[in-house]
């Protein structure tokens, strides 16, 4: 059972960056390399929505208001997903899960806060 564990999350104020890793664990490389990976928010009282999509075909998809300010990227051999976030401001605010997707089903990880506050 693959298991994605999220960390960097925390307190950050307006303008500025933070970046949050998500490591693959339980997955050989083989089967992290099948993955599409990506990241989704939630923030309090709103649904969960897609932050961005890095597909196995090195194709990534952002939601339109992170364009520009936020970046996936990965690493394949330490299985680890990364998202950079810039010019933070505080809709940002939520938890930010990480999200894996491939032959075996799709999986979730338990979520990392992100606060964006003066």
């Amino acid at each position: 059972q693959l298991q994605l564990v999220e960390s960097g999350g925390g307190l950050v104020q307006p303008g500025g960056s933070l970046r949050l890793s998500c490591v693959a664990s339980r997955a050989i490389t083989s089967v992290f390399n099948t993955l599409d990976l990506g990241w989704y928010r939630q923030a309090p009282g709103k649904q969960r929505e897609l932050v961005g999509l890095l597909t196995t075909d090195g194709i990534t998809n952002y939601a339109d208001s992170m364009k520009g300010r936020f970046t996936i990227s990965k690493n394949n051999a330490r299985k680890m997903v990364y998202l950079q976030m810039d010019s933070l401001n505080p809709e940002d605010t939520a938890v930010y899960f990480c999200y894996a997707h491939g032959p075996y089903g799709s999986f979730w990880g338990q979520g990392t806060q992100v606060t964006v506050s003066s």
